[in-house]
């Protein structure tokens, strides 16, 4: 039996239970007592609403955010066509949304990731979600005219998603361990192609339904406000460490400089942000392009006439963001069954994993540009195989960080990583892709086959970076019991250095 602090009973509680406050703080539980008064109407829908934040709820509520998240992010690529007729820009115009989008992103995620480690953390969530909505509403209705404008409010968009990004993850990391923890994170990360497969659809289903591509713009800040309301109420704020039974013997507080030079003397850690900045850069770039390229490999192969106006077609961002979340849920999926069934034969199974599917993944990526000239068909297949493959390593990449992380640092970690993967990735590579593309269409500037190929040969810089994006996973394969090992010691010792 446990009470609330206005002395109510509160069933299906022991007296060592805890119970979570709406603030996100833990209060112990006591004692029943006889001079109690049992709940009145109200106070029992308290305690079930109380009872309704266990961590399975709340991992769940996380992940959902995390979709939104990702959604909002590609809902523009999925009507990007449009967006480019709208405002009359170019290709590297056009890759400027999500270049600028990303950069405010990854000069925020440091700040936040500080934040995390020292404030309450779901209320820095909130705060972040309905920022992010607020804005991306706003910028439904900008003309025109103003597409500096329209930029902009990418820009301040990005700033809202980054501190979900940069703080959700050590949440569950604090509620869970070991093999729950990875199932738990493999369920988050499977946002990430999930959420943006989600956009492609939204945007060109919203904009098929209203005629107008601005609606695609007005669906996703609903949701998300509506997530930001779910994590204030049901997600409770761990002690850092809880999970691992560390709370105890772990100080709340690290300075921020003894924190970067920890991580910076972390190879498995540097290794690991390495390999996802190849990853981002990548996906980065396939998201923005790929509907794109596959428009314009239809339209050499007369299958389709070029877009002069708007409304565009979307059947390419349908199937592509179909392909996109299907791959991404057998990527998660099956990334986390092979890295519990390597564990059982090698230590290092989580890098080795991330490192053979970065491998295969660029196999068959390179294989796109190769059949897209002569069958759509065959370009998908490459594009659902290859796509698989890389997503094996979202969920596998952040255990890896929880493991060679000490809990206290973990929301400055989780920033950094992103920061690292982001100015390194997808932060230049739309931009870029658009900037070689036209950088080679400049002789042939009418000609419809070679504006197909000019894009083509842009894209396949990302099968290069995939490679290089491999080698990095190997790096990390031969420190990480090391760096596991120090973690660990640290855990347990905290005078410990690392």
């Amino acid at each position: 039996m446990c009470v609330e602090s206005d002395g109510c009973e509160m069933e299906g509680c022991s007296s060592s239970d805890e119970v979570h406050t709406l603030s996100g703080t833990m209060s112990p539980g006591l004692k029943s007592n006889p001079d109690l008064r049992s709940c009145r109407t109200g106070h029992k829908f308290r305690a079930a609403l109380l009872r309704c934040r266990s961590p399975t709820a709340a991992a769940g509520i996380l992940s959902f955010g995390n979709v939104l998240n990702y959604m909002d992010r590609y809902t523009v690529a999925g009507v990007l066509l449009d967006i480019q007729k709208h405002f009359s820009v170019t290709d590297s115009q056009a890759g400027l949304l999500q270049t600028v989008f990303i950069c405010s992103f990854m000069v925020a995620a440091p700040i936040f990731g500080y934040l995390g480690d020292r404030f309450n953390r779901k209320i820095i969530l909130s705060c972040g979600i309905f920022f992010w909505s607020a804005v991306t509403l706003s910028s439904s209705f900008i003309t025109k005219e103003y597409y500096w404008l329209f930029v902009l409010s990418r820009g301040l968009v990005g700033i809202g998603e980054s501190s979900y990004s940069s703080i959700s993850p050590t949440i569950i990391g604090d509620l869970f361990t070991n093999n729950s923890r990875t199932m738990m994170l493999s369920f988050f990360y499977l946002a990430i192609p999930l959420g943006s497969g989600l956009g492609y659809i939204l945007g060109s289903s919203a904009k098929e339904a209203a005629g107008d591509w601005h609606w695609a713009l007005r669906v996703s800040p609903v949701l998300g406000m509506t997530a930001g309301t779910l994590i204030l109420f049901f997600v409770p704020e761990p002690k850092r460490g809880s999970a691992d039974q560390l709370g105890g013997r772990l100080k709340t507080r690290t300075p921020w400089t003894c924190d970067m030079k920890a991580l910076a003397k972390n190879r498995s850690y540097v290794f690991s942000s390495l390999a996802s900045a190849a990853v981002s850069f990548a996906t980065g770039a396939f998201g923005v392009w790929i509907p794109q390229y596959l428009f314009r490999a239809q339209v050499v192969q007369k299958a389709v006439v070029p877009c002069t106006q708007e409304p565009c077609s979307s059947k390419d961002s349908l199937i592509f963001g179909a392909i996109t979340c299907v791959t991404g849920l057998l990527g998660v999926l099956i990334g986390a069954a092979t890295t519990r069934l390597c564990r059982q034969k090698t230590e290092r199974a989580d890098p080795l994993v991330c490192a053979v599917s970065m491998l295969g993944s660029a196999i068959f990526i390179c294989l796109i540009f190769v059949v897209a000239k002569k069958s759509i068909v065959g370009a998908y297949v490459c594009i659902f195989i290859g796509e698989t493959l890389l997503f094996l390593n979202w969920a596998i990449t952040a255990d890896i960080l929880m493991y060679v992380v000490i809990p206290t640092r973990r929301a400055t970690a989780v920033a950094f990583q992103g920061f690292t993967s982001h100015i390194l990735g997808d932060a230049g590579s739309p931009y870029l892709i658009g900037l070689i593309s036209d950088a080679l269409q400049q002789s042939y500037t009418d000609s419809v086959l070679w504006q197909f190929l000019s894009l083509g040969y842009a894209l396949m810089l990302c099968p290069f970076v995939i490679v290089l994006g491999g080698m990095f996973f190997l790096a990390t394969a031969l420190f990480f019991l090391d760096d596991r090992d120090k973690a660990e010691k640290h855990q347990n010792f905290p005078q410990t250095k690392l």
